[in-house]
């Protein structure tokens, strides 16, 4: 046979494979269709992770169905078997219905507050917040006119003096970011379920471990599953709690069209992360705790800001609230902008980064990074100082980190 007639049969074989003996396709072809392992008798014991971003059907009429479906796995931006699994995790841990994960946590706070927010609406939220939920409503006040009130978190009486017919959110921090001052979720919550208003919590700074604000009225949590429930510095994600199917169904449907959705990866990440949460938790609170009484007795140290502390200004509701104080400590140096300067390129364990809920313990100066988009009678307001430094603690040994953090005073004096 010539080589031609051979490709001419080649053709034919291709085009009609039950034309010839051997039916099984060419190694190109097989190249690109691996064969599908089925597991019958066993599971596995950690998480798959599905990290295909598409998935095929066996009939036209079931990949139709799946474009109206919540539940089928058909594209990853609407949803993904690992994505799934940190989803329902989370939301358990929350005592949730539902949960949407989201590429970072600010895909989250983006998600709830466009997904539930138009033009001239009103928003109350609580002074102390994280920077860049702050930029997020300032940027909607600028472009959709939705007017913000703020209030300090502790007082239901503000929040009731705030409300307006077109109120439709009131956001808060559980343990606020950097000045860890601690909502009063339960008496604020009562208030806006009066007159039917939603709330929603960054439980970020507490983790479900230490609080679970739907549980005390809130109707949404969010976290950056960056910090505390994946805790390894490496993963960026972030996750929305809901109580009931109405708001699960409005910010997701926000979520799919702008498209932040979690890499499969990311929520393997977390997923495995999370398993030694509690453990991970444990020991940076019983730190900080003891990490923020030894700071206070510095002469170097003006004030200092710890959920465990007695002379936290919200003590009495972070220990309602609360079962831990938390990894976080806010430490407002006596020489100001330029000893928090010094401090937090003096650590040597500690490393001076962004970020928090690591097992590495982290430093930094929230008035020139985290909250820079502040202005100077802003960051007055939400209790940031000039000389604020922000201390997330890790695992490492108490005795090695205070003998860090003393040497860095003694050179921020």
């Amino acid at each position: 046979m010539s080589h031609a007639d051979r490709d001419h049969a080649d053709r034919d074989h291709a085009v009609n494979p039950s034309s010839a003996a051997d039916s099984s396709p060419r190694p190109e072809t097989l190249a690109v269709h691996p064969p599908h392992v089925e597991i019958t008798g066993s599971r596995p014991l950690g998480v798959p992770l599905h990290q295909g971003h598409v998935f095929a059907f066996d009939s036209a009429d079931d990949l139709a169905t799946a474009f109206t479906s919540s539940t089928a796995f058909l594209y990853n931006r609407l949803g993904n078997p690992t994505v799934r699994t940190l989803e329902d995790a989370v939301a358990r841990l929350e005592g949730g219905t539902a949960g949407i994960s989201f590429a970072s946590g600010m895909g989250a706070i983006n998600s709830v507050l466009q997904g539930l927010l138009g033009s001239g609406d009103h928003v109350i939220a609580q002074t102390c917040l994280y920077g860049g939920t702050y930029a997020v409503l300032t940027d909607l006040a600028a472009r959709w006119g939705v007017d913000v009130t703020y209030v300090s978190g502790t007082d239901p009486e503000e929040v009731r003096a705030a409300l307006r017919p077109e109120t439709r959110l009131l956001y808060l921090e559980t343990i606020a970011n950097p000045t860890t001052r601690v909502s009063d979720i339960p008496a604020l919550a009562a208030v806006a379920a009066e007159a039917g208003v939603p709330v929603a919590v960054d439980n970020t700074f507490a983790s479900p471990l230490l609080c679970r604000p739907l549980d005390h009225g809130a109707d949404i949590v969010v976290h950056s599953a960056t910090k505390y429930l994946s805790g390894h510095a490496d993963v960026l994600g972030g996750v929305a709690v809901f109580k009931g199917q109405d708001l699960y169904g409005r910010v997701r449907h926000h979520a799919v069209e702008q498209g932040a959705s979690t890499d499969p990866f990311a929520a393997w990440l977390t997923l495995r992360g999370m398993q030694t949460l509690s453990l991970r938790m444990e020991r940076q609170c019983a730190s900080a705790a003891e990490l923020a009484g030894r700071l206070a007795a510095h002469p170097a140290v003006e004030a200092v800001r710890h959920p465990a502390l007695a002379s936290h200004p919200d003590r009495e509701i972070a220990a309602r609230l609360l079962s831990g104080g938390g990894g976080v400590i806010s430490v407002d140096l006596a020489g100001g902008r330029d000893a928090g300067r010094t401090f937090v390129e003096s650590v040597r364990l500690a490393s001076l980064s962004v970020s928090l809920g690591d097992v590495k313990t982290l430093v930094m100066h929230p008035a020139s990074t985290s909250h820079h988009q502040l202005d100077e009678a802003a960051l007055a307001a939400a209790g940031i100082g000039p000389g604020t430094v922000r201390l997330s603690v890790g695992i490492e040994h108490v005795e090695d980190l205070w003998e860090d953090l003393e040497q860095a005073l003694t050179k921020a004096v």
